[in-house]
């Protein structure tokens, strides 16, 4: 787990950020054992409040298990909450970014999409 203390974005949000990104990438298994405060608390050198703010906006959104007594737990259907929030805003916000931009360059569509198509192949391959 990365963050950064340069960015504009607040801790909280980058250590859940974090958290989703690791759950995405299978890192953190659907009813799995989730990480502590006090362990992202020493790992990122940060105040355990700091790290307790960004996990408790996971459990708020249904994303983290909080049991007392009982270890953090990533929730069943965590994945695919978090696979459809970042569809629906993140990559929706980025792809009218990019189309903005395009039009504003008075690039054409079709060179945008092969472009992406170059990119994407790219990227998969490695």
């Amino acid at each position: 787990m990365k963050i950064s203390f340069d960015s504009l974005k607040p801790v909280y949000i980058q250590i859940a950020e974090a958290i989703e990104d690791d759950i995405i990438s299978g890192k953190l298994a659907e009813g799995g054992a989730a990480y502590s405060q006090l362990i992202i608390a020493k790992e990122l050198s940060v105040n355990p409040a700091t790290a307790a703010k960004g996990i408790n906006m996971l459990v708020s959104k249904g994303i983290l298990d909080k049991q007392r007594g009982a270890s953090m737990t990533v929730a069943y259907g965590a994945l695919n909450r978090l696979l459809s929030e970042r569809r629906e805003k993140g990559f929706r916000e980025l792809l009218s970014n990019l189309v903005m931009e395009a039009i504003k360059i008075n690039l054409p569509e079709s060179e945008v999409v092969e472009e992406v198509r170059k990119l994407y192949k790219s990227l998969e391959d490695k």
